[in-house]
């Protein structure tokens, strides 16, 4: 292999290495750097980008890769699995504007339950966290809203209704956000 090609597969722009800097030797023809249980930085990679992808929490990530920062460095090969978990529990990412309160009404549960669920003692979240949630909307989908959605066309396009909608999120009004989750019966 040539230097060049060498550069190239790894998006290198000069010929300087860092200790343990991580090289491919073969060219990823996948349309993302996922091999097996691994995962390769790749320019722009973010460890809550990464981890909501492979739908782990970034303390799950940093704890399988042992890192102690959130620094990346592009070629860095990441192992995005290796802990399994029960197939019976259900797990909440946390994203902006999330509260406990927010994910227990969504899960019809108290903030008090999350935070033994989760061995918590504050109230305080991290975008990313992986938080435990009661089994009991297992028998729900969740729909995530998007742009032009009201209460009325997901309850129409889900067979239900606006009330049966509101009452099972705990929505006060029938007002939403993009990006929102709801639970669908």
């Amino acid at each position: 292999m040539s230097v060049d090609e060498l550069k190239r597969i790894n998006n290198l722009t000069s010929n300087s290495l860092s200790i343990g800097q991580v090289l491919q030797l073969k060219e990823n023809t996948g349309s993302n750097e996922f091999t097996g249980d691994t995962y390769v930085v790749k320019s722009g990679d973010t460890l809550y980008g990464i981890a909501r992808e492979f739908n782990l929490s970034v303390d799950e990530l940093k704890k399988l890769n042992n890192l102690t920062s959130n620094n990346l460095s592009i070629g860095q090969v990441l192992k995005i699995s290796g802990s399994t978990s029960p197939t019976d529990t259900n797990y909440y990412i946390v994203k902006s504007g999330d509260s406990l309160y927010k994910i227990a009404s969504q899960y019809n549960t108290t903030v008090d339950e999350l935070k033994r669920l989760n061995n918590l003692s504050s109230n305080l979240l991290s975008i990313g966290q992986r938080l435990i949630v009661p089994n009991s909307t297992s028998n729900y989908k969740t729909y995530t809203v998007k742009k032009g959605d009201t209460l009325y066309s997901i309850a129409r396009d889900n067979n239900t209704t606006v009330s049966a909608l509101q009452s099972l999120n705990n929505l006060a009004t029938s007002n939403l956000s993009i990006g929102q989750q709801l639970l669908i019966p």
